[in-house]
């Protein structure tokens, strides 16, 4: 039976990925979390208290990737076959009011994972990554991304995130290390942090509060479902290729603005709870992704239609605040 190091196990995607290995493979997961204030450990464990026949592929560690000296003996206990570094500090107003998290978490924490994934000769290495890595960009009109533009981050979040995927990069060409990257769009869906854009509108309207919106709300995100991002990644586990970028996205993409409406209209709720407010430093305007490579290669395409994805997104945040 293989054993899976999945870092970030109690975050949003770390969950879903979790799930979703226990459902489709035989792995046996061990899955380690710093348990920060983000951190939301009762999602998971509510899933394998109802699935009892998981328990025994699953072990839950506190540990913090940025401290060398307890990954190691992590590895050296478990004799891992293979890891996916899912654990970052990710949301970006953290990154501009204190910084020092991301660098100790993305980058330094990376680069112990790469170091220990090295020493102790671990088969199949996946940094989990992300689009912000590639910048902004100004239009449509312009070409989107692909994996082999230039990296030209504008946030710390960013730049950190960037910082560690060259560390993979020259863990790949140096040492020969098995390792792929994945970047992906905004994620979406049940379990994510009620920081983040989308739980925050949904939470907010449930209880008609203010909900804020960066600027004009012009800025523009390509969105996927949760679940079809972890399909993705366990693709590019299996068979992606060493050394290789794969950008994940789904071709839908919403201005702040517009997805902020939707949402109100889904819940019958009123436009005039969008309050604008300053908008925030190096706020990139547009992010779109080229996803050819991925659909090409490995045959994977996004499955859940985006409408269908609110509306289960929705009703699990309902659920949540028994509304």
């Amino acid at each position: 039976m293989t054993k899976l190091l999945v870092t970030g196990g109690y975050g949003f995607i770390g969950t879903h990925l979790i799930i979703k290995l226990l459902k489709e493979t035989e792995f046996k997961i061990i899955s380690i979390d710093c348990e920060s204030y983000a951190s939301q450990k009762e999602n998971i464990k509510e899933f394998i208290k109802k699935n009892p026949q998981y328990r025994r592929r699953t072990t839950f560690i506190k540990k913090d990737i940025s401290n060398l000296k307890a990954v190691d003996k992590l590895f050296q206990k478990y004799k891992f076959e293979g890891v996916i570094n899912v654990a970052a500090e990710s949301h970006v107003d953290n990154s501009i009011t204190g910084p020092a998290p991301f660098v100790s978490s993305n980058i330094v924490g990376t680069f112990n994972l790469l170091e220990c994934s090295r020493k102790y000769d671990i088969g199949r290495y996946v940094q989990v990554s992300t689009d912000e890595v590639y910048g902004q960009l100004q239009s449509f009109e312009e070409e989107f991304f692909t994996e082999n533009h230039k990296l030209e981050p504008s946030s710390v979040y960013s730049a950190s995130k960037a910082a560690a995927d060259l560390l993979v990069e020259s863990y790949y060409k140096t040492f020969k290390l098995n390792a792929s990257i994945t970047r992906c769009c905004n994620n979406y869906g049940p379990y994510q942090h009620k920081e983040k854009f989308l739980p925050k509108i949904i939470l907010n309207a449930l209880v008609n509060y203010r909900i804020p919106v960066y600027g004009k709300g012009e800025n523009t995100r390509e969105w996927i479902y949760v679940e079809d991002h972890c399909d993705a990644i366990m693709e590019v586990f299996r068979r992606g290729k060493a050394g290789e970028v794969y950008n994940i996205g789904s071709g839908v993409f919403y201005k702040n603005i517009d997805l902020a409406k939707m949402v109100l209209d889904m819940l019958e709720r009123k436009e005039d709870l969008i309050e604008f407010v300053e908008d925030r430093k190096a706020h990139d305007f547009i992010y779109a992704i080229n996803s050819n490579k991925i659909n090409n290669e490995l045959k994977w395409i996004p499955k859940t239609d985006f409408k269908t994805g609110l509306d289960l997104t929705i009703n699990w945040y309902k659920e949540l605040a028994k509304i």
